[in-house]
């Protein structure tokens, strides 16, 4: 079966909200002459990414994120959702959970810290931690960012701008570009995927 995670990165005033769904699949490696079959190949591919208008009101978001998660490529496998609960994410998961998605639903708040910690049914990930995962699958090759994908480009710019400085005191951050609503969508997304593995392990 195949899965599907969705990262939603939400903005506010000056930011835009930005949606990703990554597909885990299966697809065929390399030839093994001892076991004389394919190996598995393991890969997510970027099946949908966009940005919404700024100004959108939360409640046509809420109903644009359902609609992608409704469509018809995404009920063929399981579906999950990463969204951004940091700020006003809070009352925007409210309302997506009010939605009855066909789906299941990771809030999670993006923070400066070093750990990772699950309580009261909220993720807290470190910001740290989203952008180096992306880094890895991107470089590992293991992501698939088609050129076709609405947003690609954009994507590609919004992850060179992103770098990381190191401060006086040998503290280690990180600093994006005028833009980094697609990035955090796809790593949403792609921790999703992660985080997924043991609920899909038909297909991981």
């Amino acid at each position: 079966m195949t899965g599907y995670f969705g990262g939603l990165d939400l903005g506010q005033a000056q930011d835009h909200t930005a949606l990703a769904v990554v597909e885990a699949a299966e697809s065929k490696g390399k030839w093994d002459p001892v076991r004389y079959c394919h190996e598995r190949k393991r890969e997510l591919r970027l099946r949908h990414l966009e940005r919404m208008p700024l100004g959108k009101p939360y409640p046509e978001m809420v109903a644009r994120v359902g609609q992608v998660m409704r469509s018809g490529p995404l009920a063929a496998g399981s579906r999950y959702l990463a969204v951004d609960a940091t700020g006003v994410g809070r009352a925007v998961v409210d309302l997506l959970r009010g939605k009855d998605l066909p789906c299941r639903l990771w809030p999670v708040t993006i923070t400066g810290g070093d750990r990772e910690v699950y309580a009261e049914g909220t993720y807290r990930v470190p910001k740290r931690d989203l952008l180096v995962g992306l880094q890895v699958l991107v470089q590992s090759g293991e992501l698939r960012i088609a050129a076709e994908v609405p947003e690609a480009a954009a994507l590609v710019r919004e992850m060179v701008a992103i770098r990381v400085e190191v401060s006086e005191a040998g503290r280690s951050g990180w600093r994006s570009g005028a833009h980094d609503d697609l990035v955090f969508a796809v790593a949403l997304a792609c921790w999703a995927a992660k985080r997924g593995r043991g609920a899909t392990r038909d297909w991981w």
